[in-house]
């Protein structure tokens, strides 16, 4: 059994910096990488794009780290946990597969964890009782049950430790929490029991602390002013011991910041009642913490306090809820805003008087109140020298947004001067994906693991 378990981020969502993974496996020793794929909205666009090619529906970014870092990787001994899968990880798993044939590797071991996808079950889940009710409101699922694009359960972190238990060097997963790509390999390195309740808390934070990428080393920090290169900053490492002591750091010589400010932003990220931040494996308790800088970008966190988790497991569902449109034009001086809100007006009288009347209509001055929305007077703004109007609209009918959004260019000759910004064409609506959260009884979720030997 190891003493201590060296975790990188290399992704803090889909679209996150590119060279962070090759910079984590290069820039000094690494037990495990892991990767951050997924979100709510993530999961409904992956849905998507299954329907429209039942090959498709995982984090394609992920195979393109792969192919060129897989040799690396392997060399280096580095296992890779990273929920890629999406709604579709035997999908992700054959091309990685692929890859491992591309490089002419060998004792390649893939895993593939899932069970957390039940949009097949839902009709069978409701005809038995379970309602999937709305967190919040408590409405059932059957009103949205004809809309839903994906429902899924976030699994924990025991798949994860039983594919490494089983020789896993990479491990792809669908709808895990974040934090399991990092409790998962220290249930597998330590022996974590399931009662082992403040160090499975302690693992929940060493994931939670890196689950967001560079957030912690720097990234989206109140203090930006302090960091320094952040166009170089370096994504975040942990390193866990076996008896739960955590410490964040990075790398040395890389841009970026990790102090105590930076760790106590990111433990408060995303946890509602930080006495009881309910996880799959435990709930833990954040108001024990006790944080301790140890040296330059070190920081020490210790006294995790968890408890038995609940009997339900939380899913994330989708569904489609209408459609938008957003468009916007940018006024100059002098009155920039009072021209912006008079086009604002003429556009929405327009439409009116053709009986074009989207169901919501909404405008944001940027520069003004897009932000803040705070109520503002003419003469607090009248020396800005630019704004830009921003006026979106919602409907369930896509046909009545387009109508609407073929009154906007006539503004740049019919409406107030000077104007600019405009580029694009008309604009055009989408769709709108609204998130279901529910409650669904652990009894009846059905995690499973499958190994893949090359």
């Amino acid at each position: 059994m190891k003493e201590q378990v060296r975790i990188a981020s290399g992704q803090g969502f889909w679209g996150d910096l590119p060279q962070a993974p090759a910079e984590q496996i290069t820039g000094g020793p690494v037990d495990y990488l892991v990767l951050d794929y997924l979100a709510e909205v993530t999961m409904s666009i992956l849905q998507k794009q299954k329907m429209r090619d039942p090959d498709k529906g995982y984090a394609t970014d992920f195979i393109d780290m792969l192919d060129e870092l897989l040799p690396e990787l392997i060399s280096r001994g580095i296992r890779v946990v990273a929920n890629a899968g999406g709604v579709n990880p035997h999908s992700c798993k054959d091309e990685v597969l692929k890859l491992v044939r591309k490089h002419g590797l060998s004792g390649v071991t893939v895993a593939v964890v899932e069970g957390d996808d039940i949009l097949d079950r839902v009709d069978e889940l409701l005809e038995r009782g379970h309602g999937l009710n709305h967190m919040e409101t408590g409405r059932p699922l059957t009103e949205v049950r004809e809309r839903l694009l994906s429902a899924n359960v976030y699994l924990g972190s025991r798949p994860v430790a039983e594919a490494l238990g089983k020789g896993a060097d990479i491990v792809i997963t669908g709808r895990v929490i974040d934090a399991a790509l990092a409790l998962g390999p220290l249930i597998h390195e330590f022996e974590w029991d399931q009662d082992d309740h403040d160090l499975l808390a302690a693992g929940i934070i060493a994931g939670h602390l890196i689950e967001c990428g560079a957030q912690v080393s720097g990234g989206n920090f109140t203090d930006w002013q302090s960091v320094g290169q952040p166009a170089f900053t370096g994504f975040p490492l942990v390193e866990v011991d076996n008896d739960g002591r955590i410490v964040i750091t990075k790398h040395p010589g890389t841009g970026g910041l990790v102090n105590e400010l930076t760790v106590k932003e990111q433990l408060l990220y995303e946890i509602g009642d930080p006495a009881r931040y309910i996880t799959p494996d435990v709930i833990v308790d954040f108001t024990s913490l006790q944080l301790r800088e140890t040296g330059d970008n070190r920081v020490e966190v210790t006294g995790a306090r968890g408890h038995p988790p609940t009997d339900t497991y939380k899913v994330s569902a989708s569904y489609r809820d209408g459609f938008r449109l957003t468009t916007s034009l940018i006024y100059s001086a002098p009155d920039a805003v009072g021209k912006a809100m008079r086009a604002s007006d003429i556009l929405q009288e327009r439409a009116r008087a053709l009986g074009i009347e989207p169901a919501d209509v909404r405008t944001e001055l940027v520069g003004v109140n897009a932000c803040s929305e705070r109520p503002f007077r003419r003469s607090d703004v009248a020396g800005l020298a630019e704004v830009q109007l921003r006026v979106s609209a919602r409907d369930k009918d896509r046909r009545v947004l387009e109508q609407f959004g073929r009154q906007v260019p006539a503004l740049l000759l019919t409406g107030p001067g000077g104007v600019t910004g405009y580029s694009g064409g008309r604009p055009r609506a989408s769709e709108i994906v609204a998130f279901w959260p529910a409650l669904l009884s652990r009894q009846e979720c059905r995690p499973s693991v499958s190994i893949f030997r090359l």
